[in-house]
């Protein structure tokens, strides 16, 4: 979960990481009263979770209430690449000398935790790497020793950080990865991270993403997801603990397994062209032991999206009984046709491995209309790819 600025800059606060003082405003009037807080002058930022907000006119210096009253109006309700401000950080500002750039970050290519540090922030990192890659250290981190006084100094000295503010950096490195560490962070970034011209070391500005994995050691992370900006569908599936993500497509995925749904949603593609161009329309894991209940959940899923024309259902069963997928799908259309739902989205299926056989006797028993077995998964891939070109 990408957290907002405000949200990344609280998280600092609570682990005393310096930060400037400030707060967050949904409506003109509450971003005038933190003005009126902060005596008068302040920024005023965008929350949105995306980039280039200063650029598209979301970052404003105010330097009376009148003016942050002005600024706030202006960039409420604005729109930045597709995202609606509803939200804005009032801040005090701050006098800036230089500004750095740092990081901790998971690195999944490498399997390990990494820390990025630049005497050149301000801007985009990879923009710094490719234009002075010599003033960027890429730094792996063990997992088990972590960042103590003795590690923050050396990335003070390999990243060529001033030797006078070595002990306000170093503070702030170890302050930053118990952030990461406790938070269950797989992204803490500063950009900038600044001096001012007093010599002091500030985070300026919060990027952090949360690994949505270790949430139940977090009961309070419900209150930082903000539903206004999760896909409805996707939040249905988490509700019901699915696997799932929403793509630009026709044609659903339920499968059992992230290998087999990827290579579902390969097949799909590469059928699609020959059927209208259509293409998959979500990610849908049902996992290794699904159950009939877990299945019906995923196909109630899936059949809630408009955009969908066509279902694919590609299981190969192993720990998960191809009868109980088959049990699923049975039980989700009556289930939907009981409550007076419209169902009229074709089913393709194709069952193969543990109890296949039983799997395709319950469904030509029910013989639902809707329902189409294939016994390939390319042949099935092309079937579904047909029905949603037909469907257009």
């Amino acid at each position: 979960m990408d957290l907002y600025e405000y949200q990344g800059r609280a998280l600092f606060a609570r682990h005393d990481v310096p930060v400037l003082d400030g707060g967050v405003a949904t409506t003109v009037d509450e971003a005038v009263g933190i003005a009126e807080r902060l005596n008068g002058r302040v920024v005023v930022k965008a929350q949105v979770k995306v980039g280039g907000r200063g650029k598209a006119g979301g970052v404003k210096l105010a330097d009376t209430v009148e003016e942050a009253r002005a600024r706030a109006t202006d960039i409420l309700g604005m729109d930045i690449k597709g995202h609606t401000v509803k939200k804005v950080m009032m801040t005090v500002t701050a006098d800036i000398d230089s500004e750095y750039y740092f990081s901790f970050l998971l690195d999944r290519a490498n399997r390990t935790f990494l820390c990025i540090a630049s005497t050149e922030g301000g801007v985009e990192i990879e923009q710094v790497a490719e234009t002075a890659p010599d003033k960027v250290l890429k730094l792996p981190i063990d997992a088990i020793a972590g960042v103590d006084e003795k590690v923050a100094g050396e990335i003070v000295d390999r990243a060529g950080f001033p030797a006078d503010l070595k002990d306000q950096l170093v503070s702030m490195f170890v302050k930053l990865w118990e952030t990461f560490v406790s938070e269950d962070a797989t992204l803490v970034e500063v950009n900038p991270l600044v001096r001012t011209p007093a010599g002091k070391a500030l985070a300026l500005d919060a990027k952090v993403t949360l690994d949505d994995n270790a949430d139940f050691r977090h009961p309070d992370r419900a209150e930082l997801a903000d539903a206004g900006t999760q896909d409805p569908l996707e939040l249905k599936a988490k509700e019901a603990d699915l696997n799932y993500v929403k793509l630009d497509g026709q044609v659903g995925i339920i499968g059992n397994g992230a290998g087999l749904v990827m290579s579902t949603l390969d097949v799909v593609a590469y059928a699609g062209e020959r059927h209208g161009n259509v293409k998959p329309a979500n990610f849908l894991d049902i996992g290794g032991g699904a159950s009939a209940a877990v299945m019906a959940a995923g196909l109630e899923v899936v059949l809630s999206d408009p955009d969908v024309r066509s279902v694919f259902v590609n299981v190969f069963g192993g720990i998960t009984a191809c009868d109980e997928v088959a049990n699923g799908i049975v039980g989700a259309l009556q289930m939907l046709a009981e409550r007076g739902e419209n169902v009229n989205k074709p089913l393709v299926v194709r069952l193969d491995g543990n109890n296949a056989e039983l799997g395709r006797s319950i469904l030509n028993e029910a013989d639902h209309p809707l329902v189409t077995q294939v016994d390939t998964m390319d042949g099935a891939a092309d079937k579904a790819a047909e029905l949603a070109g037909k469907g257009a």
